[in-house]
């Protein structure tokens, strides 16, 4: 039985699927059993392992990132409007 050298470099290599051109070797890499399989065990870990918060504690944690984010939305709209002030008085100082 003649076997061709993609499948002795396939065979003998530390990485099985180095040197290989074959379709099937390419069609491993798209298997969807494993992305399917990821998915599957994911979610049971969400669902088993993690200690999801209350009810009034996710609501004051909301509430905490709300505020924040308008705190932090209001700082940036300041430091944007100030440079922009800058720089348009550095224009006309210099035209």
């Amino acid at each position: 039985m003649f076997t061709g050298l993609a499948q002795l470099v396939e065979h003998w290599s530390p990485k099985p699927g180095v040197g290989s051109s074959s379709l099937s070797t390419r069609a491993k890499k798209y298997n969807m059993t494993g992305i399917v399989k990821y998915f599957k065990e994911s979610f049971e870990e969400l669902k088993s392992h993690v200690s999801w918060p209350g009810f009034n504690e996710g609501l004051n944690l909301t509430v905490l990132v709300a505020v924040f984010s308008v705190i932090f939305s209001l700082i940036i709209w300041g430091l944007d409007s100030m440079f922009s002030r800058v720089i348009k008085e550095f224009f006309n100082i210099i035209s």
